[in-house]
């Protein structure tokens, strides 16, 4: 570990167990990811930590199968040929969206386009503008609800879009253009490999392993304030208990570090009150094996539906199957709204099931089940998000750090990439501390 032998790390969690929203369930006699569930393969940060940990092998990809769309009151292929949802052409939204959209995709190329280079507008505002809001709600919202628990009103197309940004500020003459230099420049590894990754027995196995080589010594209790002493931190409990730390890392949602960082770094608090927040809740079903589900990875909700579920995953189809039940998960609570608050489990579980009938006509009961919340979880990467992130960060004394899901991206690679920034930031100022 890069801090040495001799360091010693607390961990301070009051959850029943480590590793917060990387959260593995028996359920249905299998093991099941009730939190994040899989992860961008191609980017590095999560491939390089099982290697170092030795748990390269239990890496695995999916099985190939695609999600579907439900949209208009019945499904669609996920379509080809886009960026998030946003097309490079009009026939890869034909059938979802009606002529006349198809119409305003294909003229885009002949309106002038005004962008200002570093601009971030909404996704919302920047694809609705160009192609209209049927290719918002229809195409691109499905994606990115299931990502940012949000919509592409509150999401800023520079977080959400880097590659089609560069492309605008390079000086491309529509958003069609953009849209396909972007794909383009993905390359030809798109087409190549598993997009998504898992891991074996589920994340448990990962956060276990950190654990054991980390050495950790887990206290749990809730962490009240963080106050400055002549040697450091002295991080207090809830308890009042005070704990002298000589750097650490805020690894907690934007709404608590608001508060833990008022009286030490103002700056960062404010920004940290800025980030706004969405609340899920996810519902996973074991049903019977044999129960018939598509030969799909899941469903993406459009926007306007009448269904509750934002998302369905088709875990047996999109991860292979592993005893004799059908895995599902159906994720609930978008930005704005409480249901992951006010809905009880009871009421949840109701919603799944009508929302398995009406999209497959599945009226079979679950042989297991189990209800997660993950309250103030889902981070929401509005527009400006960057330079949001970047006060916030200019505001921390050196011997504090920040990791979580609303630094540089909410899915875990990027959560391994700011939690290995912050403690490498750490170790540096420590190794320049003893120098002097």
């Amino acid at each position: 570990m890069a801090a040495g032998p001799d360091a010693s790390i607390t961990l301070f969690d009051p959850a029943d167990r480590l590793g917060g929203v990387l959260r593995t369930e028996r359920i249905g006699g299998q093991l099941m990811d009730v939190g994040a569930e899989a992860f961008v393969a191609r980017r590095p940060e999560v491939p390089a930590l099982l290697a170092e940990l030795g748990l390269s092998a239990r890496q695995i990809g999916t099985t190939g199968a695609r999600p579907l769309i439900y949209s208009q009151g019945r499904l669609h292929p996920l379509p080809t040929g886009t960026l998030q949802g946003i097309p490079a052409h009009p026939g890869a939204l034909a059938g979802l969206v009606d002529d006349a959209t198809l119409a305003q995709i294909r003229d885009e190329r002949a309106r002038p386009l005004r962008w200002r280079p570093g601009a971030d507008p909404s996704v919302a505002e920047l694809v609705g503008d160009r192609f209209g809001d049927q290719v918002v709600a229809r195409s691109v919202d499905p994606l990115l609800a299931g990502v940012y628990a949000g919509s592409s009103a509150t999401i800023g197309v520079r977080s959400a879009l880097p590659a089609l940004t560069a492309a605008l500020d390079r000086g491309a003459r529509s958003l069609t253009d953009a849209v396909r230099d972007a794909l383009a420049a993905s390359g030809p590894s798109v087409a190549t490999g598993s997009v998504f990754g898992a891991i074996e027995g589920g994340y448990a196995v990962l956060v276990d392993e950190l654990v054991r080589r980390a050495g950790v010594h887990w206290l749990q209790v809730t962490i009240e304030r963080v106050d400055r002493s002549p040697r450091g931190w002295e991080i207090v409990d809830d308890e009042g208990v005070r704990h002298h730390a000589d750097a650490a890392v805020l690894a907690v949602p934007a709404p608590r570090l608001a508060r833990l960082a008022e009286g030490v770094a103002p700056r960062t608090a404010a920004a940290a009150r800025r980030i706004g927040v969405a609340s899920s809740a996810l519902v996973a079903l074991a049903l019977p094996g044999g129960t018939p589900v598509p030969q799909q990875s899941g469903v993406l909700v459009a926007g306007g539906e009448r269904l509750r579920a934002k998302a369905i995953t088709l875990s047996t189809q999109k991860w292979g199957r592993r005893g004799n039940v059908e895995l599902v998960r159906l994720s609930y609570g978008r930005f704005g709204d409480d249901l992951a608050r006010s809905a009880g489990d009871e009421e949840l579980l109701a919603w799944a099931g009508q929302d398995l009938a009406t999209v497959f006509g599945v009226t079979t009961d679950p042989e297991d089940c189990h209800v997660q919340r993950w309250i103030d979880a889902m981070p929401q990467y509005g527009p400006g998000h960057g330079a949001l992130i970047a006060e916030l960060r200019a505001g921390l004394p050196p011997t504090l750090a920040v990791a979580g899901a609303y630094l540089d991206g909410i899915g875990v690679p990027a959560c391994v990439g700011a939690a290995t920034k912050a403690a490498a930031s750490l170790v540096t100022v420590a190794r320049a501390t003893n120098k002097a």
